[in-house]
């Protein structure tokens, strides 16, 4: 079994239902792969949405009903803040947010499902 964390970007293209939410939705729906959110993605989801004048209560029962919720700990904030640094020489544009999601694959040895390029520099990213 694959364990998968979804990114924003992915969350939003399945909620768009664009072609790259499709190829989400096959993610989501199979028994093959363990799928988990951050919930500091929860947040950037709703925000997009709300932006949107989108029903972001119906988008966070699709989340909690297809996903696992990981809360943030003071382990994976310490990993996130690491992964930041190291990032941001690369990349000035490499949001905080984003480091919370690699450092939360990192301690899962998870994969990163996003089209965000963001996450280009890492090897575990499944881009759709």
């Amino acid at each position: 079994m694959t364990k998968i964390i979804v990114d924003a970007f992915a969350w939003i293209e399945y909620f768009n239902g664009s072609d790259k939410g499709l190829n989400v939705k096959k993610l989501l729906e199979t028994d093959h792969n363990e799928i988990i959110t951050c919930s500091t993605t929860v947040a950037e989801v709703i925000s997009k949405l709300l932006r949107k004048n989108l029903d972001s209560q119906i988008a966070l029962n699709h989340i909690n009903n297809l996903s696992k919720v990981i809360d943030i700990t003071q382990e994976i904030s310490i990993l996130a803040g690491e992964i930041h640094f190291i990032e941001k020489k690369k990349n000035v544009d490499f949001g905080m947010l984003d480091s919370f999601v690699a450092a939360t694959a990192k301690k899962l040895n998870a994969k990163i499902l996003t089209g965000d390029n963001d996450f280009k520099n890492f090897k575990e990213t499944i881009f759709i």
